[in-house]
């Protein structure tokens, strides 16, 4: 919640809400701006949060890309650095905040470098992963249970998983009860991927003799 610089708050409205402060020009109808909001967010919240709400916000078309970094080049005082960092990684075309926050994690995870829906093809093939590591083929799917419910979505995603890897993709799978709640167990299992596709990369380097 952004209130004037000088407004007192009585404590029982405090509880269960973000308390912030901010010039009352900020703020059009007792609402903030979409600018504001967003700055705000990319500003205060954590990482992982902060991304899933710029890319919603570029999803839905309220800011393009350019305009988000222009907007977070601006800012100034604490966490400017976090707005500048949160616009430069935030993506329209990731599909939900599942994926965002899973985005997220990986982007901290040194040796990855994912981007939401790329779509990979083959003959006869073509799946939109809902992370992809290109350099590394690298597939990281946050699955949710609400579309792997029933047998014939098993079915599918068994046949899509199965033809990623016999094609050389590495796919990893992670349940919203792991992305969002236990996260150092995504950032460890993250981890060791990324050291493992780095020893696969450099044994078969030309001049590098097999591991």
């Amino acid at each position: 919640m952004l209130v004037p610089k000088n407004r007192k708050v009585a404590p029982w409205r405090r509880q269960g809400i973000a308390l912030h402060r901010g010039p009352s020009g900020q703020c059009v109808r007792r609402v903030t701006s979409p600018e504001r909001t967003v700055l705000d967010c990319m500003r205060a919240l954590p990482f992982d949060e902060a991304l899933a709400v710029a890319d919603s916000a570029l999803r839905h078309g309220s800011f393009t890309q350019p305009e988000l970094v222009v907007l977070a080049a601006d800012a100034r005082g604490p966490g400017a650095a976090r707005c500048r960092r949160v616009a430069g990684q935030a993506d329209g075309r990731a599909a939900n905040p599942f994926e965002s926050v899973l985005r997220a994690i990986a982007l901290d995870v040194s040796g990855l470098d994912v981007r939401p829906q790329v779509e990979i093809t083959g003959r006869g093939f073509s799946v939109r992963p809902d992370l992809v590591d290109v350099e590394r083929r690298l597939v990281l799917e946050a699955d949710s249970f609400a579309w792997h419910g029933d047998r014939a979505s098993l079915r599918w995603d068994a046949q899509r998983y199965n033809n990623l890897v016999v094609r050389g993709w590495l796919v990893l799978r992670f349940a919203w009860e792991d992305v969002m709640h236990d996260p150092a167990y995504v950032r460890r299992t993250l981890t060791a991927v990324a050291a493992l596709v780095g020893r696969r990369t450099n044994s078969s380097a030309p001049g590098r003799p097999a591991a």
